[in-house]
């Protein structure tokens, strides 16, 4: 068992709250500060705490760096970890975040200190376990991806408006798929932001604009802003 302190501000007193549970260490491959560059929180700053395994292996994934390999952490070590880099705004990505069940009790823990908490996913994990209070920014998988057909359907149910859907377009039968997923999935009652985001480098922007326009479709189109600033290469940023 472990035992996890952490502190809830309470007027002039702090409360500290014990948390036992059976998980104390997670596999993490890297913690970093950056500029969010994607989402609807893209912009800002963010902490990224990136763990480390997935389940699938989408052909245009940009972090298949974190398959394999990382540093086991306890749960103390990346709460301190994330404090030191001092953002509000924190992202747990990886990798899949929720194939490591600590992601739970770490997630509760960084509330627990005020921090805003977003946690992206693939969407073929259940999400539903999650703390009310999370953003789930979740990916359904388009056909390009080669993980088509992955996708949690109880997810749907999962999702409130807050919450956030994305779907990764590679080519114009990846946008019909997802224009055809939001409309018979009702998707735009489900959540107040959908975002189509091209993939870097093989889909050209002005491509995907040009079919979200012509088709009237209430989608926001998202960049990854972070590739326009660093080297698409590099990593921690």
């Amino acid at each position: 068992m472990g035992v996890f302190a952490f502190t809830i501000p309470g007027g002039r007193k702090s409360v500290k709250i014990i948390w036992w549970y059976p998980f104390n260490s997670m596999v993490v491959t890297e913690i970093f500060k950056s500029i969010q560059g994607e989402s609807t929180f893209a912009g800002l700053p963010c902490t990224f705490v990136r763990l480390t395994g997935c389940n699938l292996r989408c052909h245009w994934c940009d972090t298949a760096y974190a398959f394999h390999g990382g540093r086991k952490m306890t749960l103390e070590e990346v709460l301190e970890q994330v404090r030191q880099l001092g953002c509000q705004l924190v992202e747990m990505t990886g990798g899949e975040p929720l194939l490591q069940k600590e992601i739970y009790p770490l997630t509760e823990m960084l509330l627990a200190e005020g921090y805003r908490v977003l946690v992206e996913t693939s969407g073929e994990r259940f999400i539903g376990d999650l703390a009310p209070a999370i953003v789930k920014i979740m990916d359904v998988k388009c056909p390009g991806s080669g993980e088509g057909g992955k996708f949690c359907f109880d997810n749907l149910e999962a999702l409130d408006r807050k919450d956030q859907a994305k779907f990764v377009i590679r080519d114009e039968e990846d946008y019909r798929y997802a224009r055809d997923f939001i409309a018979e999935h009702n998707l735009t009652q489900r959540v107040d932001e959908i975002i189509f985001s091209p993939v870097f480098g093989k889909l050209p922007p002005q491509r995907l604009a040009e079919w979200i326009l012509r088709d009237g479709l209430e989608v926001r189109m998202g960049l990854q802003i972070h590739k326009f600033i660093w080297d698409p290469e590099m990593h921690g940023v």
